[in-house]
């Protein structure tokens, strides 16, 4: 095998089909050199075929590196999003959310409350139904009326916030 003939025959057009499988012009030309490095070691009876078939199966290989790299690094980038604390009025925001749901959830007869936070916890109609003293039937029932109350307990808490902070500013220093 003349490697300098097969190499002048298809190294462009090798190129172009990596370029089309990577979309860039650099790697396109490493990974062409990389199959003719290839050939070399294993002198192939058929060279176009195998140089192609070499080639793809870099560019796969390659394609498959970098998607478990990106993967790795955007899980930790997550992972220090998640380290980083908030800025502090979204901590602010978050705090009074949560004292206004507690607000809300304290409104709550102690049954929707237990009930509404159980289910939350992920446990059963039945598990619920046998901690609470109901049958399985009512527990749905229950759960929907709490979760009703709860949202309007809510929106009453916010609205009510809402003026109360109105009225505050509208008084002067």
């Amino acid at each position: 095998m003349d490697l300098s003939q097969v190499y002048r025959e298809h190294y462009r057009s090798l190129v172009r089909f990596l370029y089309r499988r990577t979309g860039d012009q650099g790697r396109a030309e490493d990974l062409a050199q990389e199959a003719f490095v290839r050939a070399i070691e294993h002198q192939p009876t058929q060279p176009r075929a195998w140089l192609f078939q070499v080639a793809a199966n870099l560019a796969r290989d390659e394609g498959r590196r970098l998607a478990v790299r990106r993967r790795h690094l955007s899980l930790v980038r997550d992972e220090v999003i998640k380290q980083r604390p908030p800025r502090p009025d979204v901590q602010l925001e978050r705090k009074e959310k949560q004292e206004l749901v507690q607000a809300a959830l304290a409104e709550l007869s102690p049954r929707d409350r237990d009930g509404l936070l159980l289910w939350e916890e992920g446990f059963s109609y039945d598990e619920i139904a046998e901690m609470l003293g109901l049958s399985r039937g009512s527990v749905g029932t229950t759960l929907a009326r709490a979760r009703t109350r709860l949202a309007e307990t809510y929106r009453h808490l916010t609205g009510a916030a809402g003026s109360d902070a109105r009225s505050r500013s509208d008084v002067a220093p």
